[in-house]
């Protein structure tokens, strides 16, 4: 008989699917210290190369627990890409969500610049290291990533129709199409800083990117 009290779910066979029991407080906090656990690791060792063995030792779990949240290593890998798309989106969308000025795409520019140069450049984007490793392994999360960057990208592109809403860029832009452009030069930047270990490149795709949409100005 099942203790109706237990604070962990029933933890299935390796590669089974876990029971649908509503999660206690106690196990809905493993599961989320598991995800964190394994945001981070990939993000500084790569997906591939982040075992599960890795994630059980930085959060104390055993085999069991692990796989009483995740039937596979598949499916830590989609929920770790749902944490950082979250992620990812609330930073973006206060940033972006008033955006209606060419001086505040400049300070997002230099926000993101700061950070990433915290680290010399390296890692990178975490979508966008997920994106390289996983778009052409595993469709789920190739799909996940795409919608992310798409709503990435239509934050990007709000803005500069508030800008044309203002009159301060003409009407012939598209900002769908500048949205697209400016993220294709953050994330190709984000890359090229990683592999450098040095922001300098990702400044300058910014850089070009912006001095694009600068033409488009009306002032």
């Amino acid at each position: 008989m099942t203790n109706p009290t237990s604070e962990e779910p029933d933890a299935p066979e390796p590669g089974g699917s876990p029971p649908g029991r509503r999660l206690t407080a106690r196990g809905a906090a493993t599961r989320d210290r598991i995800v964190a656990a394994a945001a981070d690791l990939m993000y500084v060792k790569g997906v591939n190369a982040t075992a599960l063995d890795d994630i059980r030792a930085a959060t104390g779990t055993s085999k069991s627990q692990l796989y009483a949240h995740f039937p596979d290593r598949d499916a830590l890998v989609h929920e770790v890409i749902s944490l950082r798309g979250r992620q990812v989106l609330e930073r973006e969308t206060q940033r972006l969500g008033r955006l209606s000025s060419f001086s505040g795409l400049i300070r997002w520019r230099n926000a993101l610049i700061e950070v990433n140069s915290l680290q010399n450049g390296a890692h990178g984007c975490a979508l966008g290291a997920m994106a390289n490793e996983l778009a052409d392994q595993d469709e789920q999360a190739r799909v996940s990533l795409a919608g992310l960057f798409l709503a990435w990208e239509e934050l990007l592109a709000a803005g500069l129709r508030r800008m044309q809403d203002k009159g301060t860029l003409r009407l012939d832009a598209d900002p769908d199409r500048l949205s697209v452009g400016l993220m294709a030069a953050l994330q190709g930047g984000y890359l090229l800083a990683s592999t450098a270990h040095d922001v300098r490149p990702m400044e300058i795709a910014l850089d070009l990117a912006l001095s694009h949409i600068k033409s488009y100005l009306t002032e």
